[in-house]
């Protein structure tokens, strides 16, 4: 029996808050979008047939959820609107009859299309061409304000135009964009975060939702995030008229806009612009982000703003949402791959299902304690879900259909490649293998120190390894450079031209810079980037070897527990006698280029930066503190010399008068370092 529409609509608006808390301030969602969609429908329905139910606080006549409490807020000028969404080419065809009622009889549009980004959305405040304030939407109204945040991100224009030749900046200008992670760069972060004993990232509008709402903008500063504006909210000044020039005027400001995925169409052309959508539709897995539809817009903004608002929704624009890239299927079982660092990945083997063309047999699990949290089990009908070119991974269980038959994942004792007891360190969600001499540790530590972006030795890939490390010939990755032309020819498949091949590129391996050799290490947390850091301040691998823990955590972009782990690394007797070996094959154990000072004056001060300084931005402020012989640290402690503090400083000032630390402002560094 069907529940009394008040009690119902009570309940889908208790439903509706509660999913809009877990994915706009959690950013840990529970039901797909599609099932969203289908509890706001209803609840849209139900208001319509009965209009009484409308109450103030229905999710219909807002948009977002409250920003958390732990960041500052932040008042919108104008309301931050979300948009309704369609289905179909007939619910876009119905939004185009409903406002051409309120337009004068025989009124012609014209509109824009453009992508709708599946990121998290802010709002760019600027007074006279100076980025001023950043916030995120919140509930339309209030937002966070993330500024500082903001302000590490590369491509937001701190000044405006960006380009001499731009267009004058206006007196005032509030803009409307979509912070998110490229396809590739949240692959690569959840690798180093698997490498590094930390738990994955779900997907990457979660992880850059949650790296914009850092209470420390060094973690933001650290996080690949990308910007894409497409709407101007308010402003003064001679401003565009249409979206379509909008759009065209925030690029040549300099903004990051998405042009080459806009389109303007004319009434004349309504069918083509449906088919464009469409084909937006099939081509999404070619793009490097992701994007959950499109977005039509009335292009005449007067018009747009005459049209008005119903509930939280502006008239003038209408969201296409694609089809959801998740399926179900049935998880058989699980399998565990071990990485170089001893980690214990589980993943998913599936059913065969076909999700976004893909026939997908195996998913990503990310690591037991996810699935304990989840409560998946071997037998269950799973949601998985796969989003361009991401690996596929397992959302979540459906509980409901269960028969009784399902058998819970328990984390191993042992390694199920060497059979070593496996074990965790602290508090890292991670498991690991115990024993260094595992055989798939070893072979992944050999394959990643010859893969394109670390030593790059061409011809070298898994396979290969494999049969060196078979036949005895590799047990680690400097035994690489004692390989002979009569090594080779013994191997399966190896002719003469192919043999001479491989040992050229393992030659010219030698060659590469010393960065690339201490990312080839493979310790854990020192990629690519984290190396180059560690070089402008060690610039020879004895000179890290020698540094000491202090000194370590000391370099700005390193916390406590990648310094840990180096220096762990090199207290191992037998990690000393590898890199003894690699010296020996001539690899390059120093920088080519060392760094030099502007001057000593700041030499053996160690600063710690916090809030905004007036005319220097964090990076440039440290930037100058490490030319002239001082280090930045990320953590105020008692070995810290000085605390530089800007406008809205945090809890690093604290700590700083706690320990009796002294306080510079910007003019007072500046005096330090001209020698006043």
């Amino acid at each position: 029996m069907s529940k009394p529409p008040t009690k119902r609509a009570a309940e889908l608006r208790e439903l509706i808050h509660y999913h809009n808390y877990r994915y706009h301030v959690l950013d840990s969602p529970v039901i797909t979008d599609d099932e969203f969609d289908a509890l706001y429908r209803e609840l849209v329905e139900l208001e319509r047939a009965h209009p009484e139910l409308v109450t103030p606080d229905s999710p219909t006549q807002r948009a977002g959820a409250p920003p958390r409490d732990e960041l500052p807020k932040a008042r919108h000028a104008v309301p931050v609107l979300s948009l309704a969404n369609a289905f179909s080419d007939e619910d876009i065809r119905a939004w185009r009859t409903r406002i051409g009622k309120l337009l004068p009889e025989g009124a012609r549009l014209d509109y824009t299309t453009e992508p709708k980004f599946d990121g998290l959305s802010v709002v760019l405040t600027y007074e006279n061409g100076v980025f001023t304030l950043g916030a995120t939407r919140g509930d339309g109204e209030i937002g966070e304000d993330v500024t500082p945040n903001l302000r590490t991100v590369r491509s937001l224009p701190l000044r405006i135009p960006a380009d001499p030749d731009g267009p004058p900046a206006p007196p005032r200008l509030v803009v409307r964009g979509e912070a998110y992670f490229t396809l590739s760069a949240f692959e690569a972060l959840n690798r180093r975060r698997v490498e590094e004993g930390e738990q994955p990232f779900v997907n990457p509008r979660n992880a850059a939702a949650g790296a914009l709402r850092q209470l420390d903008p060094a973690i933001t500063a650290a996080r690949p995030i990308e910007l894409a504006c497409y709407a101007i909210l308010d402003g003064e000044g001679d401003l565009p008229t249409t979206q379509w020039d909008a759009l065209h005027y925030l690029a040549g400001l300099g903004f990051p806009v998405t042009l080459d995925l806009c389109a303007h169409f004319t009434e004349d052309h309504f069918e083509a612009m449906l088919a464009h959508v469409h084909a937006w539709e099939n081509r999404r897995a070619d793009l490097d982000f992701e994007i959950d539809g499109a977005v039509i817009k009335v292009n005449d903004l007067a018009t747009a703003a005459d049209l008005g608002i119903v509930g939280k929704d502006p008239r003038s624009a209408i969201a296409y949402k694609f089809p959801a890239e998740e399926r179900t299927t049935k998880l058989l079982d699980i399998g565990v791959n071990v990485g170089r660092t001893g980690v214990l990945a589980p993943f998913a083997i599936l059913e065969p299902v076909e999700v976004s063309g893909v026939t997908v047999k195996q998913a990503t699990l990310h690591n037991f304690d996810d699935i304990a949290a989840k409560d998946i089990r071997i037998g269950d009908t799973v949601i998985i879900k796969r989003s361009g070119e991401v690996i596929p991974y397992v959302v979540g269980p459906i509980a409901d259909l269960r028969d009784g038959s399902e058998r819970r994942i328990e984390p191993p004792t042992h390694c199920p490649s060497c059979g070593s007891p496996t074990i965790r360190r602290g508090e890292e969600i991670a498991i690991y293998c115990s024993n260094q001499d595992c055989p798939e540790r070893i072979l992944n530590g050999i394959a990643y120190f010859v893969s394109r972006g670390v030593m790059d030795i061409e011809g070298l890939g898994w396979r290969i390894v494999r049969q060196l490390f078979d036949a005895g010939l590799v047990r680690d990755v400097a035994d690489l450079y004692s390989l002979t032309m009569g090594d080779l020819l013994r191997l399966e498949g190896f002719a003469e031209k192919k043999a001479q091949n491989l040992l050229d590129a393992i030659e010219a391996s030698r060659a590469q810079p010393f960065d690339r050799v201490l990312t080839a290490l493979g310790i854990t947390g020192v990629g690519s980037t984290v190396a180059a850091l560690l070089i402008g301040y060690f610039p020879s691998m004895d000179a890290l070897m020698a540094a000491s823990l202090e000194e370590i955590d000391a370099v700005p972009g390193i916390g406590s527990q990648i310094a840990t782990a180096i220096v762990e690394f090199f207290v191992d007797a037998r990690n000393r006698a590898l890199i003894e070996k690699l010296r020996a094959a001539r690899l390059q154990m120093a920088s080519a280029k060392p760094v030099a000072a502007a001057s000593q004056r700041l030499a053996g001060m160690t600063f710690v930066l916090t809030g905004t300084l007036p005319t220097l931005p964090r990076e440039e402020a440290s930037d100058l503190i490490r030319a002239h012989g001082g280090r930045v640290a990320g953590s105020v402690s008692a070995k810290t010399s000085y605390v530089v503090a800007g406008e809205s400083p945090g809890s690093k000032l604290q700590k700083a008068h706690e320990l009796g630390i002294p306080v510079l402002d910007e003019a007072g560094l500046l005096a330090l370092i001209e020698g006043r």
